[in-house]
Order: structure tokens, then C-alpha cells, then sequence
């Protein structure tokens, strides 16, 4: 029998490439944009993890217990860098619309904040998407941008998670928690149309950016 982890794995490998193949991020890894669109890429991720976190807080699933590690929160790990890319005024400008949230993002938040109680197999499905892409692929975005871009640490906080050890052995025990959490047949089948829906979710967040991009660019 195919374990739980190993089968979300395989049923969101389609969806998961399609999102890693949108054009802003290959652009972006490719160092072909500016330093001003990992602070746009940054923002987005503001808005979707400040909801995502407070969906978890208001859930109280007891089987999501094991996930929601404070040492995983982002929010603020974001609101440093922002600080560092936007200055210290940088809420101020975001509430007067000096700073730009792609409709895409927006969606997202709404959705995750719509999400109270009896919403364990989305919250289960949308923080494996965003945590665990974070642990992998995120260190190597912040490598790359570091490098083509000339950023520092200081402002790439998101990418670190210094309070959980070595990735490798923590990715594993998340994956041992998936199997063995207490989710029915009928609610492992929600947990991968969610993730799924959720990677499409994120690619469009990365196509707005890129047409918001493009926009000022040619503007």
C-alpha cells in the first residue's frame, strides 16, 4: 500500500511543475528581473501566509497539531523583509495602495480567511503546498536571487527556518505525520484535489506578477 505522503507527492507532481514552470520564476531564477521583484514576490507571500497562519489558529483541528510548528510560521519572518525592501513605514504605504497586491494573492488570502472550522483537508492540503515548497525549493530561491541579484540574508528571512534543524530530517518526520494522521479515505481524496487546486493557485499568483511586471516595464 502506496503511503499517504508518497501518493500526495505523485498526484500533485503535474500541478507542482506547471507552477515552477510559470514565467516569472524562471525569469526570476534566471536573474533576468530586478531586485524589486523579489520584494513583489515577497509582499504576495505576506498576504497569503497572514492568512493562511490565522485560518490555522482559528481551525483547532486536533490532526493538525503536528503540522502547525510555531518554528514553520512566516508572518514574521515576512514582515522583516519587508522592512528591509519597503522600509519601516512599508504597512503604511501597503494600506494607502503605494505597494501592489496582484488579484491573484488577494483571491488566495480571501479564500484561506473564509476558511474557519471544519476546514482540516484544505488547511492540511494548502500548508503542505506552501511549507513544504518552502523548505525545499526555497532554499534554492534564495540562493539564486542572492546571487543575481545581490541581496543579503537580511532580507530573505521567509527562506530561513532556523528554529527546526536540518531540513532533510524534519521534511521526513512531516511526511511520517502525514501518514500517520487520522484522515479517512473520503478526506485524503479532498486533501489531494485541494493541493492540487492549491499549486494552481500559486502559479497564478506568479502570472500576475508577471503581467504586472511586464505592465510597468513597457509602461
Amino acid at each position: 500500500m502506496t503511503a499517504f505522503s508518497e501518493e500526495l507527492k505523485s498526484h500533485t507532481a503535474s500541478a507542482h511543475e506547471h507552477a515552477e514552470q510559470a514565467g516569472f520564476v524562471t525569469e526570476l531564477l534566471a536573474g533576468r528581473l530586478e531586485a524589486n521583484q523579489v520584494a513583489a514576490m515577497l509582499l504576495q507571500n505576506f498576504f497569503i501566509y497572514r492568512a493562511l497562519e490565522s485560518a490555522l489558529d482559528v481551525n483547532q483541528d486536533p490532526r493538525l497539531a503536528p503540522f502547525t510548528d510555531p518554528a514553520l510560521m512566516r508572518v514574521p519572518a515576512l514582515q522583516k523583509d519587508l522592512a528591509v525592501h519597503y522600509g519601516d513605514e512599508w504597512e503604511r504605504k501597503l494600506a494607502i495602495g503605494e505597494l501592489h497586491v496582484t488579484a491573484g494573492a488577494q483571491a488566495y488570502a480571501d479564500e484561506l480567511a473564509a476558511r474557519g472550522p471544519g476546514s482540516a483537508t484544505y488547511l492540511m492540503a494548502h500548508h503542505y503546498v506552501r511549507y513544504l515548497g518552502d523548505l525545499s525549493g526555497g532554499q534554492i530561491i534564495s540562493a539564486l536571487v542572492q546571487r543575481h541579484y545581490d541581496l543579503r540574508p537580511e532580507g530573505l528571512n521567509f527562506y530561513a527556518f532556523d528554529g527546526i534543524g536540518k531540513i532533510k530530517p524534519y521534511k521526513d518526520s512531516y511526511r511520517s505525520h502525514l501518514d500517520e494522521a487520522d484522515f479517512s479515505d473520503t478526506e485524503k481524496q479532498e486533501i489531494l484535489h485541494h493541493a492540487e487546486v492549491a499549486f494552481e493557485t500559486n502559479r497564478q499568483v506568479f502570472v500576475d506578477l508577471m503581467d504586472r511586471y511586464l505592465q510597468l516595464s513597457h509602461g
